[in-house]
């Protein structure tokens, strides 16, 4: 029997405002500083402003945050940076306030237990993760205590290297090198094995078929419709509710890279895997936040395909 929950894990990430002050120590250095980048004090000080009350908006919602759940569940600030070492409880249920990006971010961390998503500032952000509000989540959160909550569920990729490291992924995993230059490994799909030379893969989710993914198929149909193909773009396929869909970026043909498998469907019992040929700077990270990678050099081998984790994002009842 699962342990009752008990205690909300609140999510936010570091502002822009607050990045500014941790860069130049007080407000009037940070202010001088875009003052003198910018040229002009009249665009220097609206960007500023723009910073502050967006710093303001969040830090309200938190707090609101934090008040609607007194009496609920006792509850407990974390920072987006302290995710990957945090350890969560059974008996605890997450809450997250911010962009659609700190909960894509943040769902690979929290290993299936419900999150509560909350959009701090519903006029500056769109909000598709966030179906709740400050003065809305309380009711969401008592749900999700009582056990009677609607869920969204998402499928997870993950990388397994051959050392035992893992990395999950909301939306999208990339396998490659970290700067520009071409990323050089070994690839193996349904038996068959190649050598590349790309700028690397693309493992998308279905959360990620609309993002990165998506940008790949808008160059290929642009270059089709150049090179007089159709160049249609409702012809690319998107991965079904329970697989993933790797593409390969720019591989090179030559005498010793092949460019044979470059697209495919990842699903259980069918898994896409890739050795490393980098002495060094090869990397994988998942939705493009490059700060939590894998090293991924020569001698690393990764599993990718679905993890067997999925996200529980709560829904509005």
């Amino acid at each position: 029997m699962p342990a009752p929950l008990e205690y909300a894990i609140i999510i936010k990430s570091k502002t822009r405002y607050e990045a500014l002050l941790e860069r130049f120590n007080t407000a009037g250095q940070a202010r001088f500083y875009l003052k003198r980048k910018a040229g002009q004090e009249t665009d220097s000080d609206a960007e500023f402003e723009e910073y502050a009350q967006e710093h303001q908006r969040i830090e309200a919602a938190v707090a609101r945050v934090q008040r609607e759940l007194t009496g609920v569940v006792k509850s407990k600030i974390v920072e987006r940076a302290f995710l990957p070492s945090f350890l969560f409880a059974d008996n605890q249920l997450v809450v997250v306030v911010g962009q659609d990006g700190l909960v894509a971010n943040a769902a690979k961390y929290v290993r299936g237990r419900p999150l509560v998503a909350v959009n701090p500032d519903p006029d500056r952000y769109d909000g598709v993760l966030l179906p709740f509000r400050p003065d809305t989540c309380r009711a969401a959160v008592q749900r999700v205590v009582a056990g009677q909550y609607p869920v969204r569920v998402h499928q997870l990729a993950e990388a397994r290297l051959n050392d035992g490291q893992r990395l999950l992924a909301f939306n999208d995993l990339f396998i490659g090198a970290a700067s520009h230059v071409s990323a050089r490994y070994k690839i193996s799909f349904d038996d068959e094995t190649e050598e590349h030379s790309s700028s690397g893969i693309i493992v998308a989710t279905p959360a990620g078929s609309t993002g990165w993914l998506s940008s790949i198929f808008n160059m290929t149909a642009a270059v089709e419709d150049f090179a007089g193909g159709l160049g249609r773009l409702d012809a690319y396929p998107a991965p079904a509710a329970d697989e993933l869909l790797f593409v390969v970026r720019e591989p090179f043909l030559s005498k010793r890279t092949q460019c044979g498998l470059v697209a495919g469907r990842l699903h259980a019992g069918r898994s896409l895997q890739v050795e490393s040929l980098m002495p060094a700077g090869g990397v994988i990270f998942s939705d493009g936040v490059e700060a939590d990678f894998l090293r991924f050099n020569a001698g690393a081998v990764a599993t990718v395909g679905p993890a067997a984790e999925v996200a529980r994002l709560v829904q509005a009842g």
